[in-house]
């Protein structure tokens, strides 16, 4: 029954979203590999570059289309289902650890949380990973081994870094062999029993969950040659990372995304002025409000250490969906906290809740990836409008742009064109990238620009030039030009332009001459640079 309440919720919050067309990582990666194992049963995609991610959730969506037909809002009802799952999962935990005010509490906040609300209808492998780690969680605290290592194992296969999890509370039950008794006592005894033989029984099932991992990379490994994806995606999300700055600049990142992101910070203020008060004593008894077991803190505290470590140290982009098993956990204590401490914690909470709901609209004066609150629909209007156009005013021309719009013009079945359309394609639209391309300016007829990604019109670290050079050095950062400086440069003029809460896109024909002309009459039928 909790989840049927949940599901209606969820899905009649996201009623609105259900129809539009593929977003940035759905669109490059995720629609594309589960469409190949719709059409071919291929675990392994052939129509974009594998990057070793397991299947479960690729398999999930394309169940769906097999039953119910391929759409959108086939995919994201889809979607929908494994957020409520996922929410439940929390619920129960949260019941588990806490009281049954606590589980309803948190579970509002998170559905309401910015990145979780809009990761739950999205085609992505993250929520899943984390829905599934809430299940296996709560049953390691419930000491029910084989129901760990099933649903610790199901999380590895929904996305490879789950397995941070189970791995990091192996070595926390292994700690507590060589810990001191004292604080053996105080952090790991009361939650898990005293016989040290109930600890090597609870380290199993949690090393189980890397036996399905390693056969699935053994499969890719034999298919493709590679064990964690394609050359390109290793370098970019591990070797590229290993710099000791770049580790502290996106620690620090990580404990921001943990504590402060869009809103985060009044749940995370309010618990820390709860804690200057005394607890509460409940009405009835008089007995001091219940607070989440110390071991049971010191759980959530070690995968929450383990996500913010291994993210910082892994993964080319610092993204906040990378850190959804790790902020629920943090929801649950800083209500728990709320509740033993503050009179009036509903009134508390219902604050929570209408920040995170702001967080939804309102874009933060600091940088943040648009698939975190609404902005993604603003980006997705945003695309549909100028490649409709594009595709209607200039049906046979090579058109220049970059990633992901040159897969949504090349590929009708994400839903923003209706036939392919021939893409000549650059990086983004840097100074440096659109130079290079004025170069080639007679293998297109048309631009297609467009901003990727949000920019504050007064950042918070904008004054800030190290910060700016340390972002184009170790996270990728770029300014994109605006479309009139674009066109300049281009030798063409705007005759399409969009814009929506600091977002835009725009349309760029070419001016030619009669020397172009003439090109045009012998250039081949498609071109590519």
């Amino acid at each position: 029954m909790v989840f049927a309440v949940i599901f209606v919720g969820v899905f009649l919050l996201h009623v609105p979203l259900l129809q539009l067309p593929y977003f940035w990582d759905e669109a490059g990666y995720y629609i594309p590999a589960a469409r190949d194992l719709l059409l071919s049963g291929s675990l392994i995609p052939h129509t974009t570059v594998s990057n070793a991610h397991p299947p479960l959730v690729l398999a999930w969506i394309a169940l769906w289309w097999k039953c119910v037909g391929y759409a959108p809002l086939v995919t994201r009802s889809a979607m929908l289902v494994v957020a409520a799952f996922s929410l439940t999962g929390l619920f129960r935990l949260a019941e588990r650890v806490a009281k049954t005010q606590v589980a309803i509490a948190s579970t509002l906040c998170t559905a309401l949380y910015p990145v979780f609300f809009a990761q739950s209808s999205l085609a992505q492998v993250d929520l899943a990973a984390a829905g599934l780690t809430f299940w296996g969680l709560c049953a390691y605290l419930e000491d029910r081994a084989l129901a760990t290592a099933v649903w610790f194992s199901l999380a590895a296969l929904a996305k490879e870094t789950a397995i941070l999890a189970p791995v990091g509370l192996a070595a926390w039950e292994g700690l507590r062999f060589v810990a001191p008794q004292r604080l053996v006592r105080q952090f790991w005894d009361g939650y898990v029993g005293k016989n040290s033989t109930a600890g090597l029984r609870r380290v199993l099932p949690l090393v189980v969950p890397l036996l399905p991992l390693a056969l699935w990379f053994g499969y890719h490994y034999s298919r493709t040659g590679y064990v964690f994806g394609n050359p390109e995606f290793f370098r970019y999300n591990v070797a590229a990372t290993l710099d000791p700055l770049r580790f502290v600049l996106a620690l620090a990142l990580r404990l921001w995304q943990v504590f402060v992101y869009l809103h985060l910070w009044v749940l995370t203020l309010g618990m820390l002025l709860a804690m200057l008060w005394p607890p509460l004593r409940n009405e009835g008894d008089g007995v001091e409000r219940e607070r989440i077991a110390i071991p049971v803190q010191m759980i959530f505290l070690v995968i929450v250490k383990v996500y913010v470590v291994a993210m910082a140290l892994i993964g080319g982009a610092v993204l906040a969906r990378y850190m959804l098993p790790a902020v629920p956990l943090v929801i649950i204590v800083a209500v728990s906290t709320l509740r033993r401490r503050v009179r009036y914690w509903p009134v508390a909470v219902a604050v929570v809740a209408v920040a995170f709901v702001v967080g939804w609209f309102w874009n933060p004066p600091y940088g943040f990836s648009l698939e975190d609150n609404l902005a993604y629909r603003d980006y997705v209007v945003l695309h549909e409008d100028g490649e409709r156009f594009l595709e209607a005013r200039y049906p046979m021309a090579h058109v220049l742009t970059a990633w992901p719009a040159s897969d949504e013009l090349t590929r009708p079945w994400l839903g923003y064109t209706t036939r392919p359309v021939q893409v000549v394609r650059i990086e983004d639209f840097s100074l440096e990238q659109v130079l290079s391309a004025a170069d080639f300016r007679s293998h297109f007829e048309v631009a297609l620009v467009f901003s990727t990604k949000y920019e504050p019109e007064h950042p918070l670290l904008g004054r800030w030039q190290k910060w700016t050079d340390w972002k184009r050095r170790f996270f990728g950062f770029h300014r994109d030009l605006p479309p009139e400086a674009a066109a300049r440069i281009l030798g063409g003029h705007v005759v399409f332009a969009e814009e929506r809460e600091g977002q835009w896109i725009a349309v760029i024909e070419m001016e030619k001459d009669e020397m172009q002309v003439a090109s045009d009459a012998k250039r081949p039928a498609a071109a590519t640079f």
